[in-house]
């Protein structure tokens, strides 16, 4: 999985996951990629800085770190627990059979519905390198006390 750094026609920067570089031009030529912000399907690959992993046993490994940017706007946040929100009341919470659940809807072996659930990144790298739509659910600040 890459993580991509993008940028909309209007400035607005956001991130996103795609299984390769090609993965990303494909969906983007197909107008599958969108700014969050405004809708805007004009997206081009942001700068940014290169992930670098350290090596060495796990107790001198480097990880990569950020001290923290500006707060996100309270508007933002409200809009983000909504969606939240609207995904937890209209879709099955599935818990740790998430991966196995998706894999089945996807292939038709079970019923097409909304689930949510918890998955490794593994597992969750694994569901979209297969195809299999999957979107992480927020992390909101209420969360993290």
């Amino acid at each position: 999985m890459i993580k991509y750094s993008l940028s909309c026609e209007t400035d607005h920067l956001f991130e996103a996951w795609f299984s390769s570089s090609e993965d990303f031009d494909k969906q983007a030529k197909r107008g599958l990629v969108e700014c969050p912000v405004c809708g805007s399907q004009k997206i081009s690959k942001a700068l940014m800085a290169p992930r670098v992993s350290g090596t060495g046993n796990a107790d001198n490994q480097q990880v990569q770190t950020a001290a923290p940017g500006p707060a996100m706007p309270p508007e933002m946040v409200q809009k983000l627990r909504e969606i939240k929100q609207y995904v937890q009341a209209n879709s099955e919470n599935v818990g740790d059979r998430f991966t196995e659940e998706a894999r089945k809807i996807h292939y038709g072996d079970a019923e097409e519905r909304g689930i949510y659930g918890t998955a490794s990144r593994k597992d969750v790298a694994s569901l979209a390198e297969e195809g299999v739509p999957v979107l992480p659910l927020p992390d909101l600040p209420e969360e993290k006390n």
